[in-house]
């Protein structure tokens, strides 16, 4: 498989490389590139390069690190630029992807969602969850107010600060 080069190591050659592996048909990838390292496998059941599964928060708190959902090939194909509502109100917080992964709605498949629209959410509420790699990052509101928009479907894949919520603060 010819791929981007990762030498910059930059969002686009990572996303670049995880639509090749997704499109390549195999199992798992690991490459090592000077100090950095990379494992993609399409068994959820795999452990990651340290043999374990891994999770992280953005803040403390108890982040699921219950498998995705399989995701289609035509979601993975291209992300999904989320636009933003053009007019919003005066006292509107964008909540965005703290890095380029898949974004997921609710803890597991199959379960509600974190929040709805019209959602009253406080700093620590979670709102979704972001994933690559088996690194699955909780992100919160970081305010207190109603969740007036939410700009990505389950499992797009998202990019680093791409908009997610429109939180309407109180």
């Amino acid at each position: 498989m010819t791929g981007p080069s990762l030498s910059g190591q930059s969002d686009e050659a990572i996303a670049a490389l995880m639509e090749d592996f997704q499109r390549s048909g195999l199992r798992e990838l690991h490459v090592r590139l000077n100090d950095m390292e990379i494992y993609l496998s399409n068994d959820s059941a795999a452990a990651g390069l340290d043999g374990v599964m891994v999770e992280s928060s953005i803040r403390p708190g108890t982040a699921p690190g219950a498998p995705p959902a399989k995701q289609s090939p035509a979601a993975a194909a291209k992300p999904t630029a989320a636009s933003v509502p053009a007019e919003l109100p005066a006292n509107a917080t964008i909540i965005s992807a703290p890095y380029l992964g898949t974004f997921y709605r609710s803890p597991k498949p199959g379960s509600a969602a974190y929040v709805e629209i019209g959602s009253k959410v406080s700093p620590e509420t979670e709102l979704c969850l972001v994933e690559v790699m088996k690194l699955f990052t909780s992100v919160q509101a970081e305010c207190t107010g109603t969740v007036h928009s939410v700009l990505a479907n389950d499992g797009d894949i998202v990019q680093a600060d791409q908009p997610l919520f429109v939180i309407v603060t109180d």
